[in-house]
């Protein structure tokens, strides 16, 4: 996918949220430089790099599948030369992507005021766990943090119980695509006014957009939603339920899914003419759904999915990962890539989602493996400012730069 190869992102991020926005991006054909401290690199490089069973070619899973098809140059921005060197590449860039706390930026001199008058069409982002603004700007957040603020995890979980992070880490990763959306947009803005901005992400307000309907209906009743496990607050039956083998989802959000469901079970009290409506089957939602659970145990999973996707009623299987992964439709759809290593070690990571009409949809997918710390310095160094080998070789020597 190369729809934004004419674009260069300067990609100064660390652990999760802000790796991921920049591999969406990356994945989309932009030319990602990974700016990064001499020697040690980012944060997320020690991340499982000494596993055993998660690492390879001293690479986590965390650093392999975020930092795919990326360039690393290493650069000390605390030095004079190494922020003059990276005000160079400003001015040949079109997006600085950033995820440090709120003030590390001005302090290091690299913030939008600054690289703006350097390159007025420059892009800029932060993501930061509250944003860059209001009473709690400068608290640190992580993605649980996130998640507990955003109001998210008070309706996670199952009635009555403890609150429930989401098993996907969705406070760092939704700051991440939010980033990625912001980003395009500023870029479209750009292109028509010749004039760059920048964009204020924070995972918590990423968090609160999510809860959507959700936090429409908390405004209109005045009422706190609980946890209702993997149950739904107006559909009925909607949820997990086990069966001889494995455990099944089963969605009726249409009354006419209801009748077909019905049909398919063959239970005499489930045909009441009265739970053919949404409310009453709501007002009778632990009856209705006890009633499943029992009958459902009857069959095996396969044999239930079967007769309900006859019926064409949202259903499906509750895949661990081994299943989702090796799913027909994921393979076909080219949701699992491939990093290839220069030596051919191949790791299998989750491809990207967003698809063209002009791909080959039965083309494997590969991508770079993640640089070294500092593998491309001289690379993007000559090629984008031109620097000579001497003048490389002094600023390695001084350690503003890591070759």
């Amino acid at each position: 996918m190369k729809s934004l190869n004419n674009y260069t992102m300067l990609d100064l991020t660390h652990m999760l949220s802000g790796p991921f926005g920049a591999m969406l991006l990356t994945d989309l054909g932009m030319s990602t430089i990974k700016v990064e401290a001499p020697g040690k690199g980012e944060g997320t490089r020690n991340l499982l790099a000494k596993s055993p069973e998660y690492s390879s070619h001293g690479m986590g899973a965390y650093f392999l599948t975020l930092n795919r098809n990326k360039k690393s140059v290493a650069l000390d921005l605390k030095s004079p030369e190494g922020k003059e060197i990276f005000y160079e590449l400003v001015k040949k860039a079109d997006v600085v992507l950033d995820n440090f706390s709120p003030g590390v930026t001005e302090r290091l001199g690299i913030d939008f005021g600054t690289l703006k008058e350097i390159n007025p069409k420059i892009v800029t982002c932060s993501i930061t766990g509250f944003g860059q603004s209001g009473p709690d700007s400068s608290k640190t957040s992580f993605d649980l943090v996130a998640q507990a603020v955003g109001g998210g995890m008070s309706i996670t979980g199952e009635m009555g119980g403890r609150p429930i992070r989401s098993g996907i880490p969705i406070g760092d990763l939704g700051g991440g695509i939010y980033a990625a959306l912001g980003i395009l947009a500023a870029l479209n803005e750009r292109n028509n006014t010749g004039v760059g901005k920048h964009i204020d992400i924070s995972m918590v307000d990423c968090q609160v957009s999510l809860l959507n309907y959700m936090a429409t209906m908390y405004f209109m009743s005045g009422k706190n939603p609980g946890p209702v496990g993997n149950g739904h607050f107006v559909h009925v039956p909607y949820n997990t339920f086990e069966t001889a083998t494995k455990d099944i989802v089963i969605a009726v959000i249409f009354d006419s899914f209801w009748d077909s469901l019905v049909e398919i079970l063959g239970d005499e009290e489930l045909k009441d003419p009265e739970l053919k409506t949404q409310p009453v089957r709501l007002k009778n939602k632990d009856w209705v759904e006890s009633k499943l659970k029992k009958i459902l145990l009857t069959k095996s999973c396969e044999e239930w999915l079967e007769l309900l996707e006859a019926k064409r009623i949202p259903c499906a299987p509750v895949n661990d990962f081994e299943s989702a992964l090796n799913n027909r439709q994921i393979q076909a759809r080219n949701m699992v890539a491939d990093i290839v290593h220069e030596d051919g070690t191949v790791i299998r990571v989750p491809g990207n989602p967003i698809k063209f009409s002009d791909e080959n949809k039965n083309e494997p997918v590969h991508y770079a493996w993640p640089p070294k710390v500092g593998e491309n310095t001289v690379e993007i160094l000559t090629t984008l400012l031109n620097l000579s080998e001497n003048s490389l070789s002094l600023l390695s020597e001084k350690g503003v730069i890591g070759k």
